[in-house]
């Protein structure tokens, strides 16, 4: 596969992943309304909105961290869902610091809500099983040189030549 064929298949996995961590962020954070039987029920239109502008926050705050495991992985040939599920992890712990205010003369990160950090990770550590499945399988795949095909056997020694 060639490496422009390679970028497109990265992009598409990794807006496919930014989509499934965007809808498990969304879901996350709209589950008490979902439990809440009282308030009926919640309108299509305004979920849809809401997982897309979902989907771009999640996509826009991961796709510098996102695209520095992509290089590694691709540079050194990690094929491992591990590698993948570990780096999705990072990816969503540091979307989710990058949105926290960090003080500086304590060196702590002031005002870290605990279940949106676990959320953010596991959003992350989802999107990046999809990306695997997608394109991480792969990776490395474009810098394989081409197999050459194997010589035609030897003719038998009586036959006439071609």
């Amino acid at each position: 596969m060639s490496l422009i064929g390679r970028l497109f298949v990265i992009l598409f996995a990794f807006l496919a992943a930014s989509l499934v961590a965007g809808m498990i962020v969304v879901g996350a954070v709209l589950f008490p309304e979902f439990s809440d039987v009282a308030s009926g029920p919640i309108d299509p239109s305004a979920i849809n909105i809401v997982l897309g502008f979902g989907f771009i926050f999640v996509s826009g705050f991961a796709l510098l961290p996102a695209m520095i495991v992509v290089v590694i992985t691709e540079a050194f040939y990690v094929r491992s869902v591990l590698a993948y599920a570990i780096g999705g992890g990072v990816v969503g712990v540091a979307c989710y610091l990058g949105l926290i205010p960090f003080d500086p003369a304590t060196l702590r990160f002031d005002g870290i809500v605990r279940r949106h950090l676990e959320v953010m990770t596991g959003a992350g550590i989802v999107g990046g099983l999809i990306y695997w499945m997608i394109a991480g399988r792969n990776a490395g795949s474009w810098r394989a040189p081409r197999r050459m095909l194997a010589p035609p056997p030897p003719l038998p020694s009586g036959s006439p030549p071609s």
